[in-house]
C-alpha cells in the first residue's frame, strides 16, 4: 500500500534545506570547538557558539527559499543552482582568506591567520551543505526516512 503524502515541492525543498542547515550548524559548532583548542585563537566576538546556531540556520532557510524558487521556475533546477552556487562557494573562500579582523593585539598577524581559518572552515562546511541539497531534495530513502 501507497501511503499518501502532502508535500509540495516547495516544503520537501524548505525541509529539506532546514535538515541540513541543522546538520551544518552542529558541524559548525564542532569545527568551532576543535579549531579553537587546537590553535588556541580565543576572540569570539564575531564567531561563537550564538551567532553559529542562529545565523546558519537562518542562511539555510533563505537558501531553502532559494531552491525551492529554482525548482519552480527552471528546467534543470538542479544543475542551475550547483553551478552557481558553487561560484559563489568558491568566491566566499576567496574572500574569507583575504578578511582582516583587526584586534589590535601584539600578535595581530596570528590573530588574523586564525580567524581567516576558522572563517574558512566554516564557510566550507557550509557550502558542502548547500551542494547536498539538490542531491537529497530527490533522493527518496531520506524523503522517507527524514521527511
Amino acid at each position: 500500500m501507497q501511503e499518501e503524502t502532502y508535500q509540495t515541492p516547495f516544503s520537501n525543498a524548505m525541509l529539506t534545506s532546514v535538515f541540513v542547515g541543522f546538520v551544518s550548524a552542529i558541524l559548525c559548532l564542532i569545527y568551532n570547538i576543535v579549531y579553537r583548542s587546537e590553535t588556541g585563537y580565543q576572540p569570539s566576538e564575531i564567531i561563537n557558539v550564538s551567532s553559529l546556531i542562529f545565523s546558519v540556520n537562518l542562511f539555510f532557510v533563505i537558501i531553502g527559499l532559494i531552491y525551492s524558487a529554482f525548482v519552480r521556475n527552471s528546467t534543470k533546477p538542479e544543475f542551475v543552482f550547483i553551478i552557481i552556487f558553487l561560484l559563489l562557494i568558491i568566491l566566499a573562500v576567496y574572500k574569507s582568506q583575504t578578511v582582516v579582523r583587526s584586534t589590535g593585539a601584539p600578535d595581530h598577524e596570528q590573530q588574523v591567520a586564525h580567524f581567516r581559518g576558522l572563517l574558512t572552515g566554516i564557510v566550507l562546511i557550509a557550502g558542502v551543505g548547500i551542494l547536498s541539497i539538490p542531491f537529497l531534495f530527490h533522493n527518496k530513502k531520506f524523503r522517507a526516512a527524514v521527511l
